[in-house]
Formats: structure tokens, sequence, C-alpha cells
């Protein structure tokens, strides 16, 4: 079946998710700014020198060119901004990452307006990369922001019983735009009864268990 120009869409995202389709296909989920998650075809993306073989990896950023057939979308190519090769080479930052990945994966859905997760997760791929900012605080700042986007968070209440640093920390989680959410540090104490809090309200909200997390607890 012949495919016209008009058929195509450009989209601006972040491959989530890939896996291997027969012998050289991938299969990737996209979360992107236009219509929200998506999954696609992506033919021969395995085949050694295929132009598609690195934009279809995890992590991928950038522009991708789509069109809809009958009952999937296929990628025709891509110009990716940023590999987040630093998490690539990074053990422990690859499986923060890719729990990052799980959740929006988790959370967002097709032609939804996921933009706040898309600045979300870009954001906070771009601080587990930095040499200077703690990988645990990022994943909470994360994991707390995500459900707080999403609607879910329950809000801090009296029975919580935080230290006053720990609730004034959840509070500008909670109220700082995700362009400006990574600018901040903690004392040791406030990021220990920050993890706690943000473990106990996943814990209730997210009704998923996480493959990276498994590994994550033994390496963190």
């Amino acid at each position: 079946m012949s495919t016209s120009m008009q058929d195509f869409v450009i989209l601006t995202g972040i491959v989530i998710k890939a896996e291997p389709i027969g012998e050289y296909d991938r299969r990737v989920v996209l979360l992107t700014k236009e219509r929200g998650k998506i999954s696609a075809f992506a033919r021969a993306s395995r085949k050694p020198g295929n132009r598609l073989m690195a934009p279809t990896n995890p992590f991928s950023f950038g522009q991708f060119k789509i069109y809809a057939g009958r009952s999937a979308y296929t990628m025709s190519d891509a110009d990716i901004s940023n590999y987040f090769e630093e998490l690539r080479q990074d053990f422990a930052g690859a499986y923060y990452g890719m729990y990052f990945l799980e959740i929006c994966d988790y959370y967002t859905r097709e032609n939804n307006d996921e933009t706040g997760m898309l600045k979300l997760l870009y954001q906070s791929l771009r601080a587990l990369s930095a040499p200077n900012f703690e990988n645990r605080l990022v994943r909470y700042i994360f994991e707390l922001k995500a459900i707080m986007i999403n609607g879910e968070f329950p809000g801090l209440g009296a029975q919580d019983k935080l230290m006053e640093s720990t609730a004034f920390t959840i509070d500008y989680i909670m109220k700082t735009p995700v362009e400006k959410l990574f600018s901040f540090h903690v004392k040791t104490e406030v990021l220990q009864e920050l993890g706690l809090y943000s473990r106990k309200i996943c814990q209730r909200v997210m009704d998923k268990n996480f493959k990276s997390l498994e590994i994550l607890e033994n390496i963190d």
C-alpha cells in the first residue's frame, strides 16, 4: 500500500521502551509532546548499519518521522538531539533512568496531553547525567512530581509528622515548574526522610511492581 507525504507527522519525544520484533525489527514506545504515548514499528532497525538502529534505543530524545497505517504507526526516520550517553555508560544512572521510563509508561496514555510528564522525564534524565546532583534526590523529586502531575498526590497532613525542612522540600517540588526543579540540594537527614515519604506515597498510589526498581533497591 503506498503512503502519501500527507500521512507523515513529525513528533517530538523520547523512546521509553523498545523490544525486538521478528529478525530485524523493533517495536518502540514513544512519549511525545503532540500525541502522548504511542507505539511504532521500526523496520530493519536491528540490522547493522540501519539509520534507525541508534534512534530506537531507550532514552533517545528528538524528532521522529511517523506515518500511520491501518492498525499501527511506523517510524521512517529520526533526528536525535540527545541520546543521554552519560546514562548508558553509568550502571546505576542507567537503572535510575529506566525506572523513570517505566513510571512514564505506567502513567501516560495515547492522545492525552502528556507534556508535563515529557518535560519531567527530560529534565530528570538531564539531572541524572549531571555529576554534581545526588541520584537519590533526582529519584524522589521525579516520583513525587510524577504523582503530582497525574493528580494523585494526597497532600501533606498532620499525620505525616515530617521535619520542617522535609515538608518545605515537598511543598517546593509541588509548586515549582519542572524546568526549575533540579536546582537545590538537601541535607542527609532530609534526603532520608524524603525517601521514606516518597516510597510510602508510591506504594499507596502506584499499583505496579517496577522491574528496574527491584534492581535499584539492591544497588542504591
